[in-house]
């Protein structure tokens, strides 16, 4: 901690480009100098005394699908002990606004045999499918449990919605009908969203692919980039992905882009896949982002982040996404909202028009819109990050109102 400044001779270079004479005696701006500083000493104590007496809530993260390590690891830029990402038990903590977060995650976090250690927890769940509805409702059950028996007192849920957006079963665990759950959390265009106690959140990067945090360098803005776009990843039948092929063989365009289509999707990464997919991404100035089974997927977060711009394909998939009256039929609603510096369009038919443009601009152009990209999802990521604090925090800690 930082003393009272006394001052001495040495240290006549703080007073300001004055040259310092020892035979003016002037020792009043010497005291009025070291007065001013300890005065900023105290308050700088003071302050982070009061930043310190500021934490009012504790909040555990129960990490029980992948999107929670999206969450810790490139939102709240946080760090887990061990880092080796087979670890059976994974944790870390964090101070943020007037919160403390602490990250669970691994196998071994099981229900019941580990140490709730605060009356607010985040649960973060798969509901993708139904299996992983059925593990999800466990781990909802033992929050029930722990509520009814006081043994804790908020409970918020971050989920990885469904791709079609059927999410009904997550309902009756709201608070809203009747259950325990004060805030959800849920990615995809779920129509339920209403910015009161439902969210949306976004799907992040494939950490389940261990997809790491990504440190901008300076090659990765500056240098030259071998290919106007990139697509890697499965061509379903009948599909605009489809179209997308044909259209990229035709004027021989699938020459200026890195194209790796496959027709079934693998989940099993390999090392070497992975290091394709990644260098694919750093030598693309764009990433076509064609719609699979939904709007959304990894591959905008993962272009962001080496800062491939994606080009998105603007329409809305089929199943019960985005039909609400907040968000009508367009997709994306949350990166919209934010400013996404993507291109959007509507039909695979408008790409050759596009790729022409590109040519024609220059690397300095090309540059400058890296580093757009970049500099924005970075403030998505804090922005996200604030977001959550402060919903939990209004949601959680008592009113101040009398």
């Amino acid at each position: 901690m930082l003393g009272p400044y006394i001052p001495n001779a040495k240290d006549h270079v703080a007073l300001g480009n004055e040259e310092w004479n020892p035979w003016e005696g002037d020792e009043k701006n010497e005291l009025v100098a070291s007065q001013q500083r300890y005065e900023a000493n105290l308050k700088m104590i003071k302050n982070a005394r009061s930043h310190q007496e500021q934490t009012r809530l504790r909040v555990q993260i129960w990490g029980k699908a992948a999107i929670g390590l999206y969450l810790w690891q490139h939102i709240f830029e946080g760090h887990l002990e061990p880092a080796n990402v087979t670890a059976q038990w994974r944790e870390g903590s964090q101070k943020a606004g007037k919160t403390y977060f602490s990250f669970i995650t691994g196998p071994s976090v099981v229900p019941g045999y580990f140490s709730v250690e605060t009356e607010n927890v985040v649960l973060v769940l798969n509901g993708r499918e139904k299996a992983k509805i059925t593990y999800a409702t466990q781990w909802l059950h033992y929050a029930q449990t722990l509520i009814q028996t006081h043994k804790i007192q908020h409970v918020a849920v971050v989920l990885l919605g469904n791709e079609q957006c059927s999410n009904g079963w997550i309902q009756p665990y709201l608070k809203r009908n009747g259950g325990f759950v004060n805030l959800l959390f849920v990615t995809y265009d779920y129509a339920f969203v209403n910015e009161e106690d439902i969210f949306q959140w976004p799907l992040g990067v494939a950490t389940y692919r261990n997809f790491p945090v990504i440190e901008p360098s300076w090659s990765m803005l500056h240098d030259p980039r071998s290919y106007i776009c990139n697509f890697l990843g499965t061509v379903y039948k009948n599909s605009s992905r489809e179209a997308l092929m044909e259209i990229l063989k035709q004027d021989g365009l699938d020459k200026l882009c890195w194209i790796a289509a496959r027709e079934q999707w693998q989940p099993q990464e390999t090392n070497e896949s992975f290091k394709n997919y990644q260098d694919a991404l750093l030598q693309s100035d764009l990433t076509l982002c064609p719609v699979g089974i939904n709007t959304e997927c990894y591959r905008i977060y993962e272009a962001c982040s080496y800062g491939s711009l994606p080009v998105m394909e603007d329409v809305m998939t089929p199943g019960d996404c985005g039909n609400s009256s907040m968000y009508h039929s367009a997709p994306l609603q949350l990166l919209k909202t934010m400013g996404a510096p993507f291109i959007f369009i509507k039909n695979w038919k408008e790409l050759p028009a596009l790729l022409e443009k590109e040519k024609k601009m220059s690397l300095q152009e090309k540059i400058q819109r890296r580093k757009k990209l970049i500099e924005w999802y970075r403030n998505f990521k804090a922005w996200m990050r604030q977001k959550f604090i402060n919903t939990l925090e209004n949601s959680f800690l008592p009113s101040d109102k009398g």
